[in-house]
C-alpha cells in the first residue's frame, strides 16, 4: 500500500470521519450510549414500530455490543405502561441511563410533558417504576419548560448529580444521591457567545454532559433540523460560551447525540436516514470516532 504524505496523514487523523453503518437492521434513534461492566449498551427510542407519521411509539429498545463491531438487539425492554401515572398510548421518546448505588436508572420522557424514573438490577431490566409519580411534570414543577424531554445525566467527580433536560430552552436541576428525587430548583442554562451573523444558532433540543479534563463540554441541537454544536463552562451549571459545530446538518428533521469512551477513543453517537425507509420518522442509530483538537476544541466530525 502506497504511504500517504505525513500532512495529508494528520489532516485524516484530525478529522473524523463518520462510521455510517446502522447498529441494527430495524429503525431506531436517539441513542443514550453507556458502558457497564466493560460491555456498550445502547438504550433508544423504537422508532420500527411507531407509525411513520410522527414519533409515536410507545416503548423503549435496548442495544449491546462488547466491542462496537457486533451489536445484539435486547428487545423492547420498557414500555411507558410501567408507569401507572402515564397514559398507555403516551409516546416514549428519547431515554437516558445512569449506573449508581448499585442500581441502573432509566429516565424516560413520557408523553412529551413528563419525565419518568426507572430502576434495575440490571442493564437490561426488568426495570420497575421507581416512584408512583414523575421525576419532572410540566404541570407540577416550576420552570420545567414548555418540554420536559430528552433526559441527559452526569455524575460528577465529587458524587453529585445532575439532570438536564428540555426543548427551546435548556434546563439543568440536580439530583439527590438516590437518582429518584431532585434537589433544588429547575434552572435555565445559560449559553454566550452565538455567532451573531448566524440566527440558526440558538439552542433547540437534545442536551448532552460531558466532562473531560476538568472542561464541562455541553452539546447539543440547534434545532429542526439542526447542526449538533457545543460548548463549554468550567461549572456544570453554567454560564457556557459557544464553541463550534460537533455534526452538520442531516437530511432528516433531527439530530440527537450522545458522547462515551470505550476502548481508548471517545465516540459519538447519533441518528441518521441510513436504512431503506427511512426518513425524519424511521431513523438509525450509528457512531463515529470523535476527536479533540488543541485547547480542549472538539474536531467537527465530517459526513
Amino acid at each position: 500500500m502506497k504511504s500517504l504524505p505525513l500532512a495529508c496523514l494528520v489532516f485524516a487523523l484530525a478529522v473524523p470521519t463518520m462510521a455510517a453503518e446502522p447498529i441494527s437492521p430495524r429503525f431506531n434513534a436517539d441513542p443514550s450510549p453507556h458502558v457497564f461492566d466493560g460491555k456498550v449498551y445502547v438504550y433508544a427510542t423504537n422508532d420500527q414500530d411507531n407509525s411513520g407519521k410522527y414519533w409515536d411509539s410507545t416503548d423503549w429498545r435496548l442495544f449491546s455490543s462488547p466491542d462496537l463491531k457486533t451489536w445484539t438487539d435486547e428487545g423492547s425492554f420498557l414500555s411507558v405502561t410501567v408507569f401507572k401515572w402515564a397514559k398507555p398510548d403516551a409516546k416514549a421518546w428519547a431515554p437516558e441511563a445512569a449506573f449508581r448505588n448499585g442500581k441502573y436508572y432509566f429516565y424516560a420522557p413520557v408523553g412529551g410533558d413528563k419525565i419518568g424514573v426507572a430502576v434495575s438490577d440490571a442493564p437490561k431490566g426488568p426495570f420497575v417504576d421507581a416512584r408512583t409519580d414523575a421525576l419532572v411534570d410540566k404541570a407540577r414543577d416550576a420552570n420545567a419548560g414548555a418540554e420536559p424531554i430528552d433526559p441527559a445525566v452526569l455524575i460528577d467527580d465529587d458524587g453529585q448529580a445532575y439532570l438536564m433536560f428540555g426543548t427551546r430552552v435548556p434546563k439543568i436541576v440536580k439530583l439527590k444521591s438516590n437518582m429518584i428525587e431532585t434537589d433544588g430548583p429547575i434552572l435555565d442554562i445559560q449559553v454566550n457567545g452565538f455567532p451573531a451573523d448566524d440566527a440558526k444558532k440558538k439552542y433547540g433540543e437534545a442536551p448532552y454532559l460531558h466532562k473531560r479534563d476538568g472542561v464541562y463540554y455541553f452539546t447539543f441541537s440547534t434545532g429542526w433540523p439542526g447542526q449538533i454544536v457545543y460548548a463549554t463552562a468550567t461549572s456544570p451549571l453554567g454560564p457556557y460560551t459557544y464553541r463550534g459545530v460537533v455534526l452538520d446538518y442531516l437530511d432528516i428533521s433531527t439530530n440527537h447525540q450522545a458522547i462515551i469512551d470505550f476502548g481508548g477513543q471517545s465516540w459519538l453517537f447519533y441518528h441518521d436516514s441510513l436504512l431503506d425507509g427511512g426518513g425524519s420518522y424511521k431513523r438509525s442509530i450509528t457512531f463515529a470516532p470523535l476527536s479533540y483538537g488543541e485547547h480542549g476544541t472538539i474536531v467537527e466530525v465530517k459526513k
